[in-house]
């Protein structure tokens, strides 16, 4: 039997969507975070639901100094007081950080990556200070410049101490029901300063140094000269850093057990720097590790350049047992919007149209800029144009990511805006301007609405200039339309929204919706259109979110669940739980579980086709044992045969 919450009224209500941004009251991961207390079942049946966030990227010493007393950090002369040398620290730390959580929560994120946060060599490389967090010294260790200077990890052992600036961050997080992703970088320690590299510390215990390194810590093949040699890319060294030996399985030992230390103080998910660099085999061991550990945490990495075309990225995002930053999805934002391609939205189209390369598209983690490329606005500095840009990450399949100042027009394009000038101090925290309200209610948008988070996308009308879509799950639907050219009208457009009159999110303005058409749609230029309509959500004790890739179906066949409980069927097939299409790779569905929570069930997948006999997989059944409640994932790959 399935269970529901109300049905909604057939168009959201913008001031509804926007004021779920704040409480977070529709939010389907309750009940699956933060316990004090792990037993078995949890460790091996709960999980987060990482879909529904909208996440908000941070270069921790370029946002807000909330602590003037910690900016001079162990060696004062990195530090610049005035902001104008861009390769020193400008003071943001983890206090402005916790100061401005409100202004963030209000904004609608959900939850903040933040540039990594361990002590860091002190010392200038090419005229830099580590400022971006990614010369480690000590993986065991914050860094100085960000937490209060009686809270010096110098002065006592770090993971000893659990009332630090980093420890209030978490604490203020969670009481917001936000998280915290943690930035962190397997691949290389630091580089060449004053004679010293890769130094590496535990908790201020030196283990290794590059320049005597008998234990054989790191790779010495000298710098990468060929990028287009596999071997080259994943051994030799990024612009002179100290690069870490995976094989040496003291290395392996350390730097998991440094991020379990950080799981440990409450980090909810890890973003992983420079994963291409290293072998898939490692990311597999690490991956898992620190899943059986944690296997609620979401894990991302940066393949800098990912893209559905490239084998060797599409093969590390369905096997490496972690997602991706969608740099695929960004290249074509980026030119479509920034820099006015004339393929214009045919070029974000073909990138989804790519989708079912990967086995989880829906969780691809999208962004139009970040601290390695020059800020959209720098590539187009039309408002308007960004609007509609943000406007279609935070509306497409994918986990939204705002930069930083996006939401305040925060750009600098000295030198075409590339690194440094892409880090620029915040200096704006207005709640009032387009882009920030837009965010807000977008955000409160992913969250009420089912099909922006989980569901899949179907193209209504694509031109170079005019983009429209759907997103569908279940009776829910979200309907887009945007424009980056000039004013057109469109005659009779399918939205797959129920008939009646819907609110567009964005504009307040309304639109009648009769046999699912929008007759005579008009569109401003760089304008966006966002319709709503939130049907009747899953309820249960325990709701699996279950994923099957792998299955070829063709149309009218639909994918089901039978097992041997009364949710799924009792083995039944014509009472079997049917699946949502996402794409050509992916069948998804919420199943609620009452009866049978807390007890061990058996289950397989079939294929229902229309006169004909259903096509059961080739296995004789998949094992779970269900959590008494919150959100279980499974993640499971067609077994041919039957």
């Amino acid at each position: 039997m399935l269970f529901h919450a109300s049905s909604a009224d057939a168009s959201t209500r913008a001031d509804d969507i926007e004021e779920s941004s704040i409480t977070q009251a529709e939010s389907t991961v309750e009940g699956s975070e933060q316990q004090e207390e792990v037993d078995l079942e949890f460790l091996y049946t709960r999980d987060i639901e990482f879909r529904q966030e909208t996440l908000y990227f941070i270069v921790v010493d370029r946002f807000y100094d909330g602590d003037p007393g910690n900016s001079g950090g162990p060696n004062p002369d990195l530090y610049d007081p005035t902001r104008t040398e861009w390769g020193k620290y400008w003071g943001g730390d983890l206090q402005g950080v916790i100061d401005k959580l409100d202004y963030l929560r209000n904004l609608g994120v959900t939850a903040i990556w933040l540039t990594p946060l361990f002590e860091q060599v002190e010392g200038l490389f090419i005229e830099s200070a580590a400022i971006h967090g990614y010369w480690t010294r000590d993986f065991k260790r914050i860094n100085p410049r960000f937490i209060g200077r009686h809270e010096n990890p110098s002065l006592n052992k770090t993971q000893e101490s659990r009332e630090t600036a980093f420890d209030r961050l978490i604490a203020e997080l969670h009481q917001r029901q936000m998280k915290l992703v943690l930035d962190i970088v397997c691949n290389h320690s630091n580089p060449d300063i004053d004679g010293k590299k890769g130094e590496l510390y535990d908790d201020g215990v030196k283990i290794a140094d590059f320049n005597d390194d008998h234990n054989n810590w790191y790779h010495h093949y000298g710098e990468v000269t060929d990028w287009e040699d596999e071997w080259q890319v994943q051994n030799c060294e990024l612009a002179g850093l100290a690069t870490f030996n995976e094989n040496n399985t003291e290395y392996r030992d350390y730097i998991k057990s440094a991020i379990k230390q950080w799981l440990d103080r409450g980090v909810d998910a890890l973003r992983v720097d420079t994963v291409k660099h290293m072998p898939i085999w490692f990311w597999q061991e690490f991956n898992a590790d620190i899943q059986n550990y944690r296997p609620d945490v979401f894990i991302v990495g940066e393949w800098i350049f990912s893209h559905p075309k490239d084998d060797r990225s599409v093969e590390f995002a369905n096997h490496s047992g972690m997602s991706i930053l969608d740099f695929g999805l960004c290249s074509a934002i980026r030119a479509a919007l920034g820099e006015g391609a004339e393929e214009g939205f045919q070029l974000v189209q073909e990138i989804f149209d790519l989708d079912n390369r990967y086995c989880g598209a829906t969780e691809l983690v999208t962004f139009i800029d970040n601290h390695d490329m020059p800020r959209f606005q720098t590539l187009n500095p039309d408002p308007e144009m960004l609007q509609v840009a943000i406007a279609l990450i935070m509306t497409a399949r994918g986990i939204p990511c705002i930069y930083y100042g996006t939401e305040q027009y925060l750009h600098d394009d000295t030198d075409g805006g590339d690194d440094p000038y892409n880090r620029p101090m915040m200096v704006n925290w207005d709640t009032d301007t387009l882009i920030y309200r837009s965010i807000r209610r977008l955000s409160g948008l992913r969250r009420m609405n089912p099909a922006v988070s989980l569901g899949g996308q179907w193209p209504k009308f694509v031109t170079s200039d005019v983009y429209c879509y759907a997103r569908r799950y279940r009776d829910c639907v979200c309907f887009v339309a945007m424009n980056r050219g000039n004013a057109i009208t469109l005659e009779a457009l399918e939205t797959d929204l129920p008939d009646g009159e819907h609110t567009c999110i964005l504009t307040r303005c309304k639109f009648e919706v009769k046999d699912g058409i929008i007759a005579k749609l008009p569109l401003a230029p760089r304008k966006v259109i966002v319709l709503s309509h939130v049907g009747e959500r899953v309820k249960g004790k325990t709701i699996v979110r279950l994923q099957l890739n792998g299955v070829n179906t063709q149309p009218g066949e639909t994918v089901v669940v039978t097992g041997n409980c009364s949710e799924l069927g009792n083995w039944d097939i014509s009472k079997a739980y049917p699946l949502e299409y996402i794409n050509a790779n992916t069948w998804f569905a919420e199943i609620p579980f009452n009866e049978s929570v807390g007890k061990l069930i058996t289950y397989k997948y079939a294929i229902w086709r229309e006169g004909q006999a259903p096509q059961r997989e080739n296995l004789v059944a998949r094992r779970w044992v269900l959590a008494n409640e919150g959100i279980v994932k499974w993640r499971d790959t067609w077994s041919v045969g039957g």
